[in-house]
């Protein structure tokens, strides 16, 4: 259940329960990130966008030049999602509301545990979180191509390009519920 303050921020939100798996003969669990998190997700994520970087030839990145202040403050104004095997986080996806559309946002998986359903599976969590809302929104770099892919297969379509940097193009994705069915 998700509660919106007045101005459409996500200001509470439950799963029903914690999503477990077995990823490789290791039970996986998705669950809630709060700000205890911070520090493991911005390692994490910069991590992960590495591959990212390195596509673009931009070590630029937004995610790559977050600080932990600034993480801190995300896990206050969004969901936060996580992906834990034994006790580490080796994914996570964030997403929030605004104006009757909720943005999903820097979806990412350890190197190591890619390529084996974790980032379907965090994607398929908080749009269930969010299920029933009109519009979904995200994007990705117009490049990466495994990215564009995924959220394609899922329904997602292009509806606009933009410049992220000078070296970076951003295309954003949409989903409408008559188009989720």
């Amino acid at each position: 259940m998700i509660v919106e303050s007045e101005n459409n921020e996500v200001v509470s939100e439950g799963l029903s329960e914690n999503y477990r798996e077995v990823n490789r003969g290791q039970d996986m669990i998705i669950e809630k990130a709060t700000v205890s998190d911070a520090g493991e997700l911005l390692v994490l994520q910069k991590l992960a966008y590495r591959s990212e970087a390195e596509i673009y030839n931009d070590f630029r990145l937004p995610p790559l030049v977050q600080t932990l202040e600034s993480m801190e403050e995300d896990l206050k104004n969004h969901l936060f999602l996580k992906a834990v095997i034994d006790g580490r986080i080796i994914g996570s996806v964030r997403a929030n509301a605004r104006e009757g559309t909720r943005y999903i946002g820097r979806l990412i998986v350890h190197p190591d545990f890619q390529n084996r359903g974790i980032g379907t599976r965090l994607l398929d969590e908080i749009e269930k979180v969010f299920n029933g809302c009109e519009r979904l929104e995200l994007f990705t770099g117009d490049r990466s191509e495994r990215n564009l892919q995924l959220y394609q297969k899922r329904g997602y379509l292009i509806f606009k390009t933009a410049a992220m940097t000078d070296r970076t193009n951003i295309v954003f994705l949409e989903t409408i519920s008559e188009i989720r069915g």
